[in-house]
């Protein structure tokens, strides 16, 4: 229909239409088998948005000759589930139609409304075909992941797009035409999104025919679309991705790395704030007392941006990107933290030894405490050597391993020294 939304209206006819996703639809792959098999199968199809989910779930249907059903997940709950149900059943007891049942968004169910599909995928009512933006391995209920395949789909690449636009603008829009600036900036908004990229094209093009304009350029694009040219996915696995890329790059040593993924999360309108808080975190997990600067500029860097704002905040936070970037690298202390945790979790409780236990009172000083404490600044070195402070029971477990980089090669001679000191202690003053 001409007053269709255009993704709707360019919306493939066959799998031979579907732009992208060749990894599942060229010859041999794992879609395009299942479509030529004639037998359909439950699968969940996950990727992220505008990739052709809903797409492909139609065109099976069409394939399959089945009645296609669809649910939101996000709008559906158990009543519209059974009225889905009993449709299926009538349309096999009257007329002998299989049936396809999506759902859209299918991690957004519970785990009960998850679960009442799976007697119907398991009589064969009807072949789910689920789609998610989020992993199933989390998301989907075991049990019904294990009664579907589950195929990941990728999002759109830059010559996908291209040829989606292509032919948008040459099948609905009259021929369209645009600057080399303006189709990469419409390319680029879209992020791999198929729907997202149609959406924008068509308020491009009513601004154009508004204008009388037979061609647009960067201004035409801008004016358009505004914030939309943002391509940032505030949720889900791009943004977790993202982040992920940012922290590794950061782990790795590659300032320039580090500093394009912060950027393009800027870019995309990632809250600095939460940038910001992970750079702490990097500075404590991935550098520690290696350069225990890092964890003061990434603090200064984040106290910074609260003063300022942005833009001028985001200054800071890139050079804190940069430092940590370039900084000595050691998870020494990260490690030493989480074999402590690990300990004390699966350990018994265990008093405090008593030369270690204060003794503000006349009762606990009889009772001993603290009698016998070292005090270490009387001690050679300012060192009480062969001293213990564990509990009772407990060995040296060496939990913090100091690196041989930064500060923490200082750090490592220095605890070998004092190693050295416990030792010659236990064997007694020289005769």
């Amino acid at each position: 229909m001409s007053d269709a939304p255009l993704a709707e209206r360019l919306r493939p006819r066959t799998i031979d239409d579907v732009i992208g996703q060749q990894h599942l639809l060229g010859p041999g792959k794992p879609l395009r088998v299942a479509f030529e098999s004639g037998e359909p199968h439950s699968m969940i199809l996950w990727g992220p948005p505008g990739v052709g989910k809903t797409t492909l779930a139609r065109l099976m249907a069409d394939s399959f000759n089945a009645e296609f059903m669809a649910l939101s997940a996000v709008l559906s709950g158990v009543k519209d589930i059974r009225e889905a149900v009993e449709r299926a059943q009538l349309l096999r007891a009257t007329r002998q139609r299989r049936t396809i049942l999506f759902v859209d968004e299918v991690h957004r169910f519970n785990k009960s409304q998850q679960d009442a599909f799976l007697p119907h995928v398991e009589s064969g009512l009807f072949t789910f075909i689920g789609a998610t933006t989020e992993n199933p391995s989390f998301e989907v209920n075991g049990a019904l992941l294990s009664r579907a395949s589950v195929h990941v789909l990728k999002s759109l690449t830059e010559d996908d797009l291209g040829l989606l636009l292509e032919r948008a603008c040459r099948d609905e829009l009259g021929g369209l035409q645009f600057t080399p600036d303006a189709r990469g900036s419409l390319l680029a908004s879209a992020d791999g999104d198929g729907r997202k990229l149609l959406n924008n094209l068509e308020i491009v093009h009513r601004a154009a025919q508004a204008r009388q304009a037979s061609e647009v350029d960067a201004a035409l694009l801008s004016a358009c679309l505004g914030d939309a040219l943002r391509r940032f996915d505030k949720g889900g696995d791009a943004f977790y991705d993202q982040i992920s890329a940012l922290h590794k790059s950061v782990r790795g040593s590659n300032p320039d790395a580090s500093l394009y993924w912060f950027v393009r999360m800027l870019d995309g309108g990632a809250d600095p704030r939460y940038l910001s808080r992970r750079l702490v975190r990097m500075a404590s997990e991935d550098i520690g007392l290696a350069d225990p600067r890092a964890l003061r500029l990434a603090l200064d860097a984040a106290e910074t941006y609260e003063r300022l704002g942005s833009p001028e905040g985001e200054l800071a936070l890139a050079e804190a990107v940069i430092y940590l970037a370039c900084a000595a690298k050691s998870n020494a202390v990260y490690n030493a933290y989480n074999a402590a945790r690990a300990f004390i979790a699966k350990d018994k409780s265990r008093p405090v030894p008593e030369h270690l236990r204060n003794a503000p009172t006349k009762l606990m000083k009889e009772l001993g405490y603290g009698k016998l404490y070292r005090y270490a600044h009387d001690e050679p070195d300012a060192y009480a050597a062969d001293e213990t402070y564990l509990p009772d029971g407990i060995g040296q477990p060496n939990w913090y391993r100091p690196t041989p980089r930064g500060l923490e090669q200082k750090i490592g001679e220095k605890l070998s020294y004092l190693r050295e000191l416990d030792a010659a202690a236990r064997k007694g003053p020289k005769k």
